[in-house]
């Protein structure tokens, strides 16, 4: 852990040529030629920051930043977003690392057919936090006066928000490089941020306080309120699209809209998702709300803030990453260059942790190189959040004196990358990392020529190593609709529970990852085909599919397990939390079910 009176250079290391390069491509688009994106490479004494860029600027697609299965969130790969909803999002992850096993710690009211429904949900996702995030009492009232007036001045909304559909068109966003490092430093280097406090005993404090202060009230409205199945209505309402029966549908949806609430409990919430999931497969819109939904999101320092409360809550993506860089670690500790291949980097918020390990070296680090795969922003900078995570970890290379060179591939289908454009050098030690990321590539349910397969494939030939893989364990793949809603239905109850058991139900971080939970239900129940990107498996269908493509399962250090079940203990994770191994898949779950697994692999 770095001390706290050691210097931490907040200024930007590099110049910033986003906007030379967005207006030298208005006026290639102007006279009809492709913008040539070119190779280039900034030197800074013993670090070289090199990117090279494959992506195609008339289509975009979008990877938010949430734990888990989470990491991506692609658009539909036919859909086009119009003009006027061009929109983009900077958004992060985070890693609380300062070594590798220690840290520091409502439904609209306007049906679906209407004019301006989309636009309600393009500008609902701003309005609907800040409402949500004053008091439960507000928001009712606010909410039954809506009611009324919303009929009166519907005519004049939907025109204004049409009018504000043209208008508000947006370039990538743009945040404070000097405000983000200071953030990024006590994330990824754990100076000063600590756990959350202990949300359980607050929550316990407000019940008690809630029964103790106002009795009657409290037992008075508990007997009057209806206790209604809500998984079950759901179940009822799929059945009832998937047989084409409409007016039953909507009944049922009706009742869920009823008793589902985004501000409710753990139950209600989860019904507030898949209710407007399947209010939108029944109007055929999910794939355009979901392209919508996903191309905004917050900016990467509400995001960080985000992410603290979750991995204080949920231990999965902390200990996923522990597991990476032990396992890494492991094959690279007498190399004099490590090159490290991550399908996924987003912002590439677990490498900071390794980069000083590395700095540790009794004789002198090694070379690094980091070739980051992610797939294009919204907007007309595609690659900007990849240039972004070059910089940063090349500031992190030279405040560590450690040799550094980045190789950023910013592709929009993973599998048609060439192995030259990975740059293998001889003699170098090569790991492959994938953290939850291949699950939005297709399988052979929609194309026979799957980009699985393709991928693994690719990395197959790359012969690294080793081959870190962390997947998301889930069965909501099936092709038909309501098995895969009843699974989908199984995995998210598990992750609502995770946050309304250790969460406050107001805290806004909370409402955050609820909205990007119900962005993935979205995908998942309203998209069919091409469009539907959200397809996790089991790790034992992992475990066949990576043995038929040629690799062989390393096994797992049981010292790096050991310190992993040290740290679900004692870093203070509610006890439903499990840890187990099966297969030489380090599993991980919540009161008996499994979401997530990890492994390592080599080439046969």
């Amino acid at each position: 852990m770095l001390n706290d009176e050691e210097d931490i250079d907040n200024s930007c290391m590099f110049h910033d040529s986003f906007a030379l390069q967005a207006t030298e491509k208005s006026f290639y688009d102007v006279i009809g030629h492709n913008y040539p994106y070119h190779d280039y490479s900034i030197s800074s004494d013993n670090s070289t920051y090199s990117i090279t860029s494959t992506t195609n600027s008339n289509e975009s697609y979008h990877s938010s930043i949430v734990p888990m299965h989470y990491n991506s969130s692609p658009m539909p790969t036919n859909f086009h977003v119009p003009s006027n909803f061009v929109l983009s999002t900077t958004q992060s992850s985070m890693d609380y690392l300062s070594d590798f096993t220690t840290t520091s710690s409502e439904f609209s009211e306007t049906s679906l057919g209407e004019k301006g429904y989309l636009i309600q949900f393009e500008r609902g996702m701003k309005k609907d936090t800040k409402q949500v995030m004053i008091n439960t009492e507000s928001d009712e009232r606010e909410h039954k006066n809506g009611d009324s007036d919303g009929r009166k001045n519907r005519k004049r909304e939907d025109k204004r928000e049409l009018e504000d559909g043209r208008s508000n068109k947006h370039s990538a966003v743009y945040v404070d490089e000097n405000e983000l490092s200071e953030l990024f430093d006590k994330v990824l280097l754990g100076t000063g941020l600590g756990k959350v406090p202990n949300v359980i005993t607050q929550q316990q404090n407000e019940k008690s306080c809630m029964y103790g202060c106002g009795k009657n009230r409290a037992k008075k409205q508990v007997k009057n309120e209806k206790v209604v199945d809500l998984r079950t209505l759901l179940m009822l309402c799929a059945q009832a699209i998937s047989s084409n029966n409409h007016s039953t549908a909507k009944e049922l949806l009706k009742q869920i809209k009823q008793h589902s609430s985004s501000i409710g409990n753990g139950t209600q919430r989860l019904a507030h998702c898949f209710g407007n999931a399947l209010e939108a497969r029944l109007a055929g819109t999910g794939s355009q709300i979901y392209s919508i939904l996903s191309s905004k999101g917050a900016s990467a320092a509400e995001m960080i803030r985000a992410y603290q409360m979750y991995d204080s809550a949920c231990p999965f993506d902390k200990l996923e990453i522990i597991f990476a860089l032990n396992s890494i670690w492991s094959v690279a500790k007498e190399a004099e260059t490590l090159h490290i291949i991550d399908f996924g980097i987003n912002y590439g918020f677990k490498w900071p942790a390794l980069i000083r390990r590395l700095s540790q070296q009794s004789g002198g680090p090694p070379k690094l190189r980091i070739t980051g795969i992610e797939l294009p922003q919204p907007g007309f900078r595609p690659e900007e959040r990849v240039h972004e995570t070059g910089r940063r970890l090349a500031s992190y290379c030279k405040r560590f004196n450690v040799p550094f060179e980045y190789n950023a591939i910013v592709q929009k289908r993973w599998e048609s990358i060439k192995i030259e454009e990975l740059k293998i050098v001889k003699n170098e030690v090569v790991a492959v990392n994938c953290m939850f990321r291949f699950e939005n590539l297709l399988d052979e349910t929609v194309l026979v020529n799957n980009p699985r397969d393709a991928v693994l494939d690719l990395i197959r030939r790359v012969n690294p190593s080793i081959f870190v893989h962390g997947i998301v364990n889930g069965s909501y793949d099936a092709p038909f609709f309501v098995t895969r809603l009843k699974e989908a239905l199984l995995h998210y109850s598990a992750l609502f529970d995770i946050l309304d058991t250790n969460v406050g139900r107001e805290d806004p971080n909370r409402l955050k990852f609820e909205e990007l939970f119900g962005m993935e239900i979205m995908n998942v129940i309203g998209c069919e085909g091409c469009e539907r990107v959200q397809r996790p498996e089991t790790y034992k269908q992992w475990q066949i599919r990576n043995m038929k493509i040629g690799f062989k399962q390393l096994p797992l250090d049981h010292n790096i397990v050991n310190k992993l079940k040290d740290r679900l203990r004692n870093d203070g994770y509610h006890s439903d939390f499990m840890l187990e191994v099966d297969r030489k898949w380090v599993l991980q779950g919540w009161k008996g079910r499994i979401l997530s697994a990890s492994s390592c692999w080599v080439p046969l």
